[in-house]
């Protein structure tokens, strides 16, 4: 029996009405009644590196973070942000005063939002989004305004693109803040210097504040580069940059992410997150403060690997007989259904585990404009090459 109060006022915060289960929990649920193999959430399917872990076990067996962490993280993860985000691209940053350790870069997003929105601002985000910033935003009170990113072929390929005139139009006086991601799920698209270099025009121009989700900032492939918006001029004083240790190092469960801003953003953020948390995941704060100093090797070598499982997941799409979208970074690739004869994203999903023993996720759920993405489909490659080589098989029965 649900209860309910005397005036059957519905239990759910209005703000939250719209937003149910996440897709992620029910295809991932769908995986494991059916068999499937999960290629809808993204998350790795091995640890990542040996030392890395032990250096968490070190933690634990000394003591180190086993009760609450100071509550802007430990000051040997702060000094290995700012030192890792001054050596990849030479940004400085006062760990002390410019640098906070978060719950996973999600409570990054929400304590940035929750801090910076007043209910009515609006929020211009690029769709289709990642699920946690619509809710985030509703949470805050404030309005969320998408910038739709549309494919586009060019140079044999096809990729998704972001239009800057519609952009700057999507600009209003109630305009507070420019929600962006690059490189970007889940289309992988990585967002130009130059279109990079308008963005930072515009906020400058519109005194706009920024949150930019950087997770993927090492999953960059072939002429792709990752440049931080915050490096752009008059951009570092507005922007919260946002870094997460769980898509780089493959520890998701871990959740530790961080910000890196000015020091009255910082101090703003952390007002906002000293609610949520507090603090967390104290013994692999100091892991992960070891794995940002991991020699260049490391990376170099994480990223040829995910560039290898890119390839052999979008060649044996385009054999199913996929419209594929190569993707320029993270560990995502979009695709069309429409080759295949189908058109409605949803549908083909909760059909696909029985069809081919795959899971994928709908496209459609990170847009308002439902209709925009209803024909795409996402794959995540974040996962043995085994498994991939098994799922590829498995797909090709779908092209006959």
């Amino acid at each position: 029996m649900t209860p309910m109060s005397s005036s059957a006022r519905p239990l759910l915060n209005r703000r939250l009405a719209e937003f149910g289960t996440t897709i992620f929990a029910e295809m991932s649920a769908l995986a494991v009644r059916t068999g499937a193999i999960n290629l809808g959430q993204g998350f790795p399917d091995t640890d990542g590196p040996e030392e890395i872990r032990e250096a968490a076990v070190r933690a634990l067996r000394d003591g180190r973070g086993n009760q609450y962490p100071p509550g802007p993280g430990v000051p040997e993860l702060r000094t290995a942000v700012a030192d890792h985000q001054h050596r990849r691209y030479g940004l400085s940053y006062d760990p002390d005063t410019e640098v906070l350790v978060t719950a996973g870069a999600t409570e990054a997003i929400a304590a940035s939002l929750l801090a910076l929105l007043e209910p009515g601002d609006e929020v211009v985000a690029l769709e289709p989004y990642y699920d946690s910033y619509a809710a985030c935003i509703a949470m805050a009170g404030g309005t969320r305004v998408p910038v739709t990113l549309r494919p586009h072929s060019a140079d044999g390929g096809a990729a998704f693109r972001l239009d800057l005139d519609e952009l700057r139009d999507a600009v209003t006086d109630r305009t507070r803040l420019l929600l962006l991601n690059t490189p970007h799920n889940p289309t992988g698209t990585v967002l130009s210097r130059d279109e990079l270099a308008a963005i930072a025009e515009l906020a400058v121009e519109r005194d706009l504040l920024v949150v930019t989700d950087e997770v993927y900032e090492h999953l960059v492939f072939d002429t792709a580069v990752h440049i931080p918006l915050a490096s752009f001029p008059g951009m570092r004083e507005r922007t919260v940059t946002i870094g997460s240790a769980g898509k780089t190092f493959a520890f998701t469960g871990w959740k530790v992410g961080w910000v890196t801003a000015a020091p009255a953003l910082v101090t703003a953020v952390r007002s906002a997150k000293q609610y949520l948390t507090y603090v967390a995941s104290g013994p692999f704060q100091y892991a992960v403060a070891e794995a940002l100093a991991l020699p260049d090797a490391y990376f170099t070598a994480y990223r040829e690997d995910m560039r290898a499982k890119r390839d052999l997941l979008v060649t044996g799409l385009e054999e199913a007989g996929f419209g594929v979208y190569r993707p320029a970074g993270t560990y995502f690739v979009t695709t069309d259904i429409r080759p295949l004869g189908e058109s409605d994203g949803f549908a083909f999903c909760r059909a696909l585990p029985e069809r081919a023993g795959v899971v994928a996720v709908p496209n459609a759920v990170f847009y308002d404009h439902r209709e925009a993405g209803s024909p795409f489909v996402r794959f995540a490659f974040c996962k043995r090459t085994p498994v991939l080589e098994e799922a590829v098989r498995r797909l090709k029965t779908l092209a006959g």
